[in-house]
């Protein structure tokens, strides 16, 4: 677990975006990981997981209060949370801005019809070159467009660890590219779902705010979330 915490990227916001559009500028292929708990548990499990993780290419991003504290609590400097909704939302911008190409694979096919009309409407020299649902395409099919169009971007929405796996088994096929597996970020970017009111933002409880608005998700925050402060708790106490 503590390799990872080693990896996290620590600097600021405005930083990381600049990197990644020099990396999308120079071709420079990239995986980026919007970490939280839930995810480092995952990868703290599984070695194809791990693997992904910590791959030269592979940036963690702290996304999640959890995980800047835990960063904290081991002794590492950071910058603070870098949430991956933000960082899509940048990616999107930077995307404009230089007429990338953006492909997203996963969400409802509702949501991505929402997106699709945001995204022309906002960002009308983004390049849309696929977008394809999670429910209803196969994962090799999607992965052979996506080699056939070799987008700049691209998006996966598939749930934890799901997404993750799915880059990186096709991400040494790809020439270029900066990956992203981003969650339910579609469901807040296409207006489907709100994101936490900014006063939860501020004081760091958008995590609680999600509990709240679906219950269901309850016992998945307990099985990532509290089993994550134990292991950060071992971790202090050997010293490891």
């Amino acid at each position: 677990m503590r390799e990872f915490f080693e990896k996290l990227y620590k600097g600021d916001d405005v930083t990381l975006y600049a990197c990644l559009r020099e990396r999308l500028l120079n071709h420079q292929k990239t995986m980026v990981v919007t970490a939280n708990p839930e995810i480092l548990m995952k990868a703290s499990q599984d070695e194809t997981m791990r693997q992904a993780l910590m791959n030269e290419s592979t940036w963690i991003t702290p996304d999640g209060e959890g995980v800047v504290h835990a960063t904290k609590q081991l002794g590492y400097h950071l910058w603070g949370k870098i949430a991956g909704v933000e960082t899509v939302e940048k990616l999107f911008e930077i995307g404009n801005e230089e007429e990338l190409g953006l492909y997203i694979y996963g969400s409802k096919q509702e949501v991505l019809d929402a997106l699709a009309e945001k995204l022309k409407a906002r960002y009308p020299h983004l390049q849309i070159l696929g977008l394809k649902n999670g429910y209803t395409n196969h994962d090799d099919e999607v992965a052979s467009d996506m080699l056939a169009k070799q987008p700049d971007i691209v998006l996966t929405a598939l749930g934890v660890p799901r997404q993750e796996l799915f880059i990186w088994k096709y991400f040494h096929q790809f020439d270029q590219g900066v990956f992203v597996g981003c969650g339910g970020s579609l469901d807040v970017l296409s207006g489907t779902k709100k994101r936490a009111p900014r006063i939860f933002i501020r004081l760091k409880l958008e995590w609680l705010y999600r509990i709240a608005s679906e219950p269901s998700r309850l016992k998945r925050f307990y099985d990532s979330n509290i089993k994550f402060l134990f292991e950060i708790r071992k971790l202090k106490k050997k010293g490891m």
